[in-house]
């Protein structure tokens, strides 16, 4: 792995000075008195917004082409490859579309923590305020804060040092290659078919997450008509019989009006699929390097015959080495996140309408014979029906929250859940690859994770039948 990083290192310095060819080529114009690589700032040395937490009202927008004089402007005053800081933006913030702040707390268009801001922080477009919601100053700070860390003489090094993970170390360079080989438009390219592709999924998750609750209140009403109606039929007096079909007409009109909507749903729905297919399709025909796998989220798999059943990478998916009762895996990811088959296997069972626990969801076979229970998503692929035969990483469905679920992610479970997935050796390989661990340091690929990271003991069924442990069966 080290050798591959510093590969990639030494291809991204190598690509570097070759972007005056390019058709976005802008040329950079460096801002007066910017601070040095050398000395971080002194307590009270910059203003910063207050609070720094808050982003602005109005978020501040650029084209792409403002964008690219920025990361070359940046990159050619400290010394850094503009592609490094246009993988970073792309990684930390997607080009600043989603600024923060995050969970740790990291704010910006670079995804500066407060603390690291006030030592690194410029104040690059002149107005007074080191701003990290501002392109400017955020871009210029992180390539200072890279120079600092010695981006000029060891890139990979100064990547780690921005976020200490060395999968984040391999995304950003490995894209940072990419955008360097191809160029500005390969930059820009891949930037409009990823938000295309995430678009697409998000809006299938969104369409189908109306039509469930607009089915849920038809087959209601449908079925108070009905019992209006039969208590109607069931009356002797006439005056009462009247009443109450009435009462069953107006519900009848309501359960029309709400079947209506269904019928508009489903057709929204097949036209939202029909978008999504187009959108994957021109993401698996633009390019099929490695290295923007995480950017379409396509399935990741190693040798030992798996898919990992979740796609974004690390940057957005990560896992709890524990589930809160029993032997699972809460698996994190946003809504709309692409599920597939983790093995060739045979679908068992699949239901695209939520039942109260497990919401949407499937059970297949695997080759192996073991059993997986996926839990909670947005929609379910039509395809994934009783009998159906899937190959490994093979679409399934969107990730979501029905049943019970407090957010967005897939809940894996073997059936039945007598261990947790998480202690499966496939799974454990792909920590760093395709998810990192939420509650311990994610190891490089290849490696196991630490004997220091918590482990949990089985919960057997006894012990779960006596606690009231609802298990997501079928």
């Amino acid at each position: 792995m080290r050798r591959v990083l510093l590969g990639l290192a030494l291809a991204v310095a190598s690509v570097a000075g070759t972007a005056s060819a390019d058709t976005f080529r802008a040329l950079p114009s460096t801002p007066a008195n910017l601070p040095s690589a050398s000395v971080p700032n002194q307590t009270g040395q910059i203003s910063v917004p207050t609070p720094i937490s808050a982003p602005p009202t109005i978020p501040q927008s650029l084209n792409f082409q403002q964008l690219v004089a920025l990361w070359q402007g940046a990159g050619s005053a400290y010394g850094i490859p503009w592609e490094v800081l246009a993988s970073i933006n792309k990684v930390e913030s997607n080009f600043g579309r989603n600024m923060g702040p995050s969970s740790a707390g990291a704010v910006g268009w670079m995804q500066f923590m407060p603390s690291t801001w006030e030592r690194w922080g410029v104040d690059a477009s002149g107005d007074g305020v080191a701003d990290p919601w501002n392109p400017e100053d955020a871009i210029y700070a992180a390539a200072r804060y890279l120079a600092a860390s010695g981006g000029a003489q060891d890139i990979s090094r100064a990547v780690l040092s921005y976020n200490h993970a060395q999968w984040y170390v391999d995304e950003v360079l490995q894209l940072a290659h990419t955008f360097g080989s191809g160029g500005l438009d390969t930059t820009f390219k891949l930037d409009r078919l990823q938000v295309s592709l995430d678009g697409a999924r998000k809006n299938v998750a969104a369409v189908n997450r109306q039509l469930v609750a607009a089915l849920r209140v038809q087959r209601s009403l449908s079925k108070q008509e009905g019992r209006w109606q039969a208590k109607a039929a069931g009356t002797q007096l006439l005056s009462r019989q009247l009443d109450l079909q009435k009462t069953a007409t107006l519900v009848g009109v309501r359960e029309h009006a709400a079947a209506v909507r269904v019928a508009g749903l489903r057709a929204r729905l097949r036209k939202a699929t029909d978008a999504l297919t187009q959108a994957s399709t021109q993401a698996q025909t633009t390019t099929s390097a490695p290295s923007v796998g995480a950017l379409f989220a396509t399935p990741v798999a190693n040798d030992s015959g798996y898919v990992f059943p979740v796609g974004g990478g690390p940057s957005v998916v990560s896992v709890s080495h524990h589930h809160h009762d029993y032997p699972a895996a809460d698996i994190a990811a946003p809504e709309g996140s692409p599920l597939y088959a983790l093995a060739d296997s045979v679908v068992l069972k699949a239901w695209a309408e939520p039942d109260p626990s497990c919401g949407i969801g499937l059970t297949l076979r695997a080759s192996d014979g073991q059993e997986w229970t996926y839990c909670h998503l947005s929609y379910l692929d039509p395809q994934v029906v009783q009998g159906a035969v899937l190959s490994a990483g093979q679409s399934v469905g969107l990730v979501g929250s029905t049943g019970d679920a407090t957010g967005p992610h897939l809940h894996l479970q073997i059936d039945p859940p007598t261990h947790y997935p998480q202690l499966e050796p496939w799974f454990q390989r792909f920590a760093g690859t395709a998810f990192r661990w939420q509650d311990a340091p994610t190891p490089q690929p290849g490696e196991t994770a630490s004997a220091s990271a918590p482990v949990f003991a089985q919960v057997s069924s006894k012990s779960s039948a006596s606690s009231g442990v609802i298990r997501f069966t079928r």
